[in-house]
């Protein structure tokens, strides 16, 4: 069928939408959500049908900027339509949905027809949900990680080196470490590439850290160039297409709160900047996203068999999740405090993870035994901070800036103790909402400073926090939040807080909280 083309302007993410008149839809046999061919000659296109009664008229059809540019349409032009069949991908999902595995030939169809638009968000929840449901088992993972790596763009180091990369399971506020274990690593000799996250549903991924202090979108011709001469960068992965169906389904599993592809996800981000040597923190404890011990050594080890399938010597850390790392919440105050740390001034805990994280390393990619003296002598020497300044100027920042020259939000308001005390509690999640409030990652000088943490004895009137804006409304936000949820628990004993809290109905919970990181 012929229509008539009218462009609007909309873009959609990349995916190709047109609306059809009911009654032209139901003559081609098509129904919204359907996939349609759009052809230009011995040009065509993919879209995702939507149709309508009223807005579009009988022979004309509405056209987004994705398929106006695909196929190069003109307003009014005649351009035929016609119904696509499903993708092959289709039936591969619906195998997985009924509890049978994919292998590397369904994983590459599924992945491609992700990558090039065909399925639409229906479809790919349909997908993620039957990962979450199903399982996804490790030979899954490496057909599901080949895909993505295939479909996507690699990074290229000269010459044969051992190529070292750091990652964080995510799910507590507050994790500068990267900044710190990556010149760590680079001083000690190796290669370390850290292509990183902006925040999802956290106050400040890695990249809205390291923009504090340098730019962090380049292209991976200037990524390349930026580490064959520092052997090292920490800069934003998204623009990139390392993996670029992970996008899709990122943008599927946050509305859900799931997150069954986390494996592939980051493994084939790894191994697409070369990665042989990777070491993954997986913060644990109460707030984190992972709860327990036993739940932290069985992803441990998916990790590492995943790894040897994919040719990447995994180690892992299994670290302290129940609390806030470091003082520092929000790009700008996480920038300041790592500073903080090459000048002896950081936090003790931040110093310790990001040593202990750059030692596993170390003793991983270099067969060495004293990984921890050798990273402590490289942070405490002055020529990590040095990397560090190497990188910082390399990817076009001011490799001269201090810690105090970082500009952190106008306005400030200090939560306080309510009585006498220590802190016996602190809830992760809470935290990092009253931090986003604040106007983070979003508002780089936004979020808070934390004075006092677990075991540590307060005073009626202490401060607790200072949060910071540049927006006084946001600022509001972020009180109102720590005086609802109150996530520093304070009490003299925990046999003051025997009971942690009253339900005596039933009750809608405040919020669903979902810790997704990349």
């Amino acid at each position: 069928m012929k229509l008539k083309a009218k462009p609007i302007s909309f873009d959609a993410g990349g995916k190709g939408i047109v609306v059809l008149n009911k009654h032209d839809a139901e003559s081609i046999g098509a129904h919204a959500l359907d996939r349609l061919v759009i052809s230009k000659g011995k040009r065509n296109t993919i879209a995702i049908l939507d149709v309508t009664e009223r807005t579009v008229s009988p022979g004309t059809f509405l056209v987004n900027e994705e398929v106006v540019s695909s196929i190069n349409i003109n307003p009014n032009e005649s351009i035929d339509v016609s119904l696509a069949p499903p993708p092959e991908s289709m039936q591969y999902i619906k195998d997985k949905i009924a509890g049978n595995a994919i292998n590397h030939e369904k994983a590459e169809a599924i992945i491609r027809d992700v990558v090039e638009k065909h399925l639409s968000d229906i479809e790919l929840s349909a997908f993620v949900t039957a990962l979450d449901i199903r399982g996804l088992s490790i030979d899954e993972a490496a057909a599901l990680s080949l895909a993505m790596i295939e479909t996507g763009k690699r990074l290229k180091i000269k010459g044969n080196h051992i190529i070292a990369d750091k990652h964080s399971a995510g799910g507590v506020p507050g994790d500068k470490t990267s900044i710190i274990v990556v010149p760590i690593i680079a001083a000690g000799g190796l290669i370390i590439p850290k292509t990183s996250s902006r925040a999802i549903t956290s106050p400040a991924g890695t990249a809205d850290r390291m923009e504090v202090l340098a730019p962090v979108s380049h292209s991976i011709e200037e990524i390349e160039k930026i580490v064959n001469k520092v052997k090292a960068c920490l800069v934003w992965g998204g623009a990139l297409d390392l993996a670029p169906a992970d996008d899709a389904f990122i943008k599927i599993e946050y509305p859900i709160g799931i997150d069954p592809l986390l494996l592939p996800s980051i493994m084939s981000k790894k191994k697409a900047v070369g990665a042989t040597h990777l070491v993954v923190d997986l913060p644990t404890g109460r707030g984190a996203k992972i709860k327990t011990i036993g739940e932290a050594d069985a992803l441990a080890a998916k990790f590492m068999e995943l790894g040897d399938r994919l040719g990447i010597k995994v180690s892992c850390a299994v670290t302290f999740g129940e609390q806030p790392i470091g003082h520092g919440i929000g790009p700008a105050l996480e920038a300041k405090e790592a500073l903080m740390t090459f000048s002896g001034k950081g936090s003790p805990e931040v110093e310790e993870k990001a040593v202990g994280l750059a030692a596993i390393l170390f003793e991983s990619a270099l067969k060495i035994k004293n990984g921890k003296a050798v990273a402590e002598k490289l942070l405490k020497s002055g020529k990590a901070e040095k990397k560090l300044r190497e990188i910082i100027a390399a990817q076009g920042g001011n490799d001269k800036v201090r810690s105090d020259d970082i500009a952190l939000g106008s306005k400030t308001a200090d939560v306080k103790a309510e009585k006498d005390g220590m802190v016996l509690w602190m809830m992760n999640q809470e935290i990092a909402h009253a931090a986003r409030e604040a106007g983070a990652p979003k508002d780089k000088g936004a979020g808070m400073w934390i004075y006092h943490k677990l075991g540590s004895k307060v005073k009626k009137g202490d401060k607790l926090c200072t949060i910071y804006s540049n927006n006084s409304g946001r600022l509001q936000s972020a009180l109102d939040s720590f005086e609802k949820y109150k996530p520093i628990i304070i009490a003299k004993g925990y046999e003051e807080k025997m009971i942690m809290e009253k339900i005596i109905a039933r009750k809608v919970p405040h919020r669903r909280i979902f810790a997704l990181e990349r």
